[in-house]
């Protein structure tokens, strides 16, 4: 079995020395392919920008990207042959229109950015999904979190959605543990409670491998 993993922020350039970014560390990616891995299947990691070094396992080959154009051409270059994908990345939605070929000097007291939207990963190659493939998006939300990460679910084509809540201690970003709300299509729920990252890496893995019917 193949799967294709995305994790981590993208870092969109602002000029040579600045980034629009968030605080996405990838650990949860990390985890999940290094889960994957154990169960004996190939992994194709594409990893945004992230201080965790790539892992260890023979079944994971690390794709380093930074931008969110960079990581839509190496997923969906993995995603032709991939069974399972799995959008745990924090893709930021904007970019800067114009990347300044030099710092941007200090010369007032506003600064005005124009912004451009950036490909949609996962609802893209949705569009291209197959019946076989079975895709797992992540949510991150601050408000309304169930029914968003319903709509998310239904527009982008997922199998799955796992819902993180920046309202729930010790989860989120930046964090060694995680607290998630797994949803299907037919508005089946499962809670996993706070854990390590590692934990709740395995029990989502489980949780997809149970749905399949592909052999390893």
């Amino acid at each position: 079995m193949r799967v294709l993993l995305t994790a981590g922020p993208t870092y969109e350039p602002l000029d040579p020395v600045r980034f629009l970014g968030n605080r996405s560390t990838g650990k949860m990616g990390y985890a999940l392919a290094e889960a994957f891995a154990a169960q004996g299947t190939e992994v194709t990691l594409v990893s945004g920008p992230s201080h965790l070094p790539d892992p260890a396992s023979s079944r994971i080959r690390t794709v380093r990207v930074e931008t969110a154009e960079q990581m839509f051409a190496a997923a969906a270059e993995a995603a032709v042959e991939a069974d399972v994908w799995v959008f745990a990345a924090a893709v930021a939605d904007y970019r800067p229109a114009h990347v300044a070929a030099e710092k941007i000097k200090k010369t007032g007291e506003t600064l005005t950015l124009e912004l451009v939207k950036n490909v949609d990963i996962a609802a893209t190659l949705g569009q291209s999904k197959r019946p076989e493939q079975f895709a797992v998006g992540f949510a991150l939300e601050t408000e309304n979190e169930l029914a968003h990460a319903q709509d998310k679910l239904r527009r982008k084509h997922f199998d799955l959605i796992v819902l993180n809540s920046l309202r729930d201690a010790g989860a989120g970003f930046g964090h060694d543990t995680n607290k998630v709300t797994v949803l299907d299509g037919a508005g089946q729920i499962v809670n996993f409670e706070l854990q390590s990252k590692a934990d709740v890496a395995r029990g989502l893995v489980s949780l997809i491998l149970a749905r399949l019917t592909l052999p390893l």
